[in-house]
This record gives structure tokens, C-alpha cells and sequence, in this order.
């Protein structure tokens, strides 16, 4: 039986969904860490047996599904902030410390997939193996992503919002390389793909912590609550869309 693609395309409409993903897994992350006041190794507990879950149903499809596929991402942004919180107040080892270990952790993965690829595609992923090298090393970028944003703001004192700024400019720098460079695309979109986490666990913090901290105050369940809809509404679009691509190719056949 011929293996299908398991993954999404990378396009904006990807990076976009990416953002969100990530947002939602900040103020999820943090709706069970602090405002049910569950402690961090209950809440990551529970995020890595989601996680894991997402997973299993994600590895016995046999070819992409929106659905799956998000949910694994959402996963990945949960289970990060968490191991990330972890690592930081539990262990009492620092975003810092717990940043290089992530990135460590991060290049192991990856040098572990080229080493037994070949090669290393993130489009399309076809193969069990592949594809759990795949969620490995998004799983350990969406941790290092979340991570970097902490530090960011709790040891170099940068507010929500110029955290945002910070790491929007690198995401921008990224878009530019890949225009106007032949610098690796492998290279870039992991690269894209780890600052989108920063980038939307700040924007994350923006909706839900205090005034006093930089924050809206909106709370951890309503920002939950919109940042969730308008990832399923991007879900439902992105399926319409392929749906319309499909049909259309047919005809043109």
C-alpha cells in the first residue's frame, strides 16, 4: 500500500494556524498550572497523556487529517509550557539553563534523523520513523520556543509586548532570509518554527496576565475560550479549501 503524506503544508495559512496553536497551548498550559491551581507536574501530567494520546491517533492515520494533525500541535505547545515551567520552578534550573537543554536536546533529535534519513524534509512526511522524528523535534522547538519567550520576559525584564516585537522581528528576519537568500530551507523553517512559539506564548501572556505585569487581564479561560475558536474556524477553512483544491484539480483532469 502506497504511504501518504501525513502533515500539512507549509504555507501562511500554516504559520499562521502555527501562532494560534501556540497561543492556545500558553493560556492552556496556563489555565491548569495556575488558575485550577493544579501545580506544574500535575498539569504536566495530564498535557504529556494528552499529548501522547493526540499522538497515537495522529501515527495510526494513514494520511493527513486537519484535525489530528493540530491536535498533536496543540499538544506539543501545551506539554511545553509545562516542561518548560517545570524545568524553571520546579527543578529550579532557569529558563536559561532549561533553554540550552532544549536546544541541545533539539540538535540531537535532528542530527539523529539526518543520520538515519539521510536527509531531513519537513514536507512531505511519509513513514513511521520519519514522522516520529518529525514530532520529536517539534515537540523539543515548541519546549525550547516557550522557554526563550520566559526568559525573554522574566530574566531580562522585557514587557509582554516587546517580548512579542522581539521575536516577531526574528520571525521577520527568517521571512527575509528565505526570500532573498539560498540559505537551507530545512534550517529556516525550523528555525521560523521555534520563535512562533515565543511569539505566540507572549501574545498568550498579553491577553491573560495582570495589568501590573504588562498583561490585559483577560484572564486564562476567555483568552482559551477565543484563541481556540478562531483555530477551529481555521481548521474548517483550511479542510474547505483543500476540499475546493481537490475538486477542482478532478475537473481539470
Amino acid at each position: 500500500m502506497e504511504k501518504l503524506n501525513k502533515v500539512a503544508g507549509i504555507t501562511l495559512l500554516f504559520w499562521v494556524m502555527k501562532i494560534l496553536a501556540t497561543t492556545l497551548g500558553e493560556t492552556l498550559g496556563d489555565l491548569l498550572s495556575m488558575t485550577l491551581d493544579m501545580g506544574y507536574l500535575a498539569s504536566l501530567t495530564i498535557t504529556m497523556a494528552f499529548f501522547l494520546l493526540a499522538l497515537l491517533f495522529q501515527l495510526k492515520a494513514g494520511r493527513y487529517h486537519v484535525v489530528r494533525y493540530w491536535l498533536v500541535i496543540v499538544g506539543t505547545t501545551t506539554v511545553g509550557t509545562e516542561i518548560s515551567d517545570f524545568m524553571d520552578r520546579s527543578l529550579g534550573l532557569g529558563y536559561a539553563v532549561g533553554s540550552f537543554i532544549l536546544f541541545a536536546s533539539l540538535v540531537l533529535v535532528l542530527l539523529a534523523w539526518h543520520n538515519s534519513e539521510k536527509k531531513i524534509e519537513v514536507y512531505p512526511i511519509v513513514g513511521r520513523n520519519v514522522e516520529i522524528y518529525f514530532w520529536a523535534a517539534v515537540l523539543f522547538s515548541n519546549s525550547l520556543g516557550t522557554a526563550f519567550g520566559d526568559f525573554l520576559s522574566d530574566n531580562l525584564g522585557l514587557s509582554y509586548l516587546n517580548g512579542a516585537l522581539v521575536t516577531a522581528a526574528i520571525i521577520v528576519v527568517v521571512v527575509m532570509l528565505h526570500h532573498f537568500t539560498k540559505l537551507n530551507e530545512v534550517v529556516l523553517f525550523w528555525i521560523a518554527f521555534i520563535f512562533t512559539r515565543p511569539f505566540g506564548a507572549t501574545f498568550g501572556d498579553l491577553l491573560t496576565k495582570p495589568l501590573a505585569k504588562g498583561g490585559l487581564d483577560l484572564g486564562t479561560i476567555p483568552a482559551t475560550a477565543v484563541t481556540t475558536l478562531l483555530l477551529g474556524l481555521l481548521m474548517v477553512y483550511s479542510v474547505w479549501k483543500d476540499s475546493g483544491s481537490v475538486v477542482r484539480k478532478t475537473r481539470s483532469e
